[in-house]
């Protein structure tokens, strides 16, 4: 297995985890896995769904607004260093198929999802919505630096947990804004 090119750090006074400079918490898979239905289970997928994505659209804003300072990256290459660290941490390959700047249309292709490899290929139905709320605000974080504030939204178009795809596709567009 190649060690990834992260730069890790772990504090020997209070455990604390540091990768790229920003605060980690490392956990076994089956953990998080486990308290994601968990949570499924006691208030429902739907209104689950809608609560990671709100919190997983405001720390993918963060987490681009800190590495495009750190980086000095700017625009859409602060979404492809995002997608490029999400794959190093486990998450998922994240594959960038197509992303428009002007838009914010986007599809990212994903292979080995943490939630496809815990739930299987028959679970009948798509896992992978964690994901969405992170690309709608890192795309929409690159919008509003690049002077174009559009507002998007994302679904899981094919999903290698529903039992008829191998892999998932998720996909972000303009958002009818009524």
């Amino acid at each position: 297995m190649a060690k990834p090119a992260l730069d890790i750090q772990v504090d020997e006074a209070t455990g604390e985890w540091r990768v790229d400079g920003m605060p980690m918490i490392l956990v076994p898979r089956h953990f998080l896995v486990n308290n994601h239905v968990a949570s499924e289970k006691a208030i429902g997928v739907e209104a689950y769904a809608k609560h990671l994505h709100e919190a997983g659209y405001k720390s993918a804003w963060q987490w681009c607004e800190k590495e495009s300072a750190r980086h000095g990256l700017f625009g859409i290459d602060v979404f492809h260093h995002y997608m490029k660290r999400l794959s190093q941490r486990g998450w998922a390959q994240f594959k960038v198929e197509s992303v428009d700047e002007v838009t914010g249309r986007a599809k990212v292709r994903l292979s080995h999802s943490v939630f496809v490899s815990e739930f299987g290929k028959e679970a009948g139905r798509k896992v992978c919505y964690m994901f969405l709320g992170w690309l709608v605000g890192s795309l929409e974080y690159v919008g509003h630096v690049t002077g174009r504030h559009y507002k998007l939204r994302a679904e899981e178009a094919a999903c290698g947990s529903d039992g008829a795809h191998d892999g998932c596709l998720l996909e972000v567009s303009p958002r009818l804004v009524k």
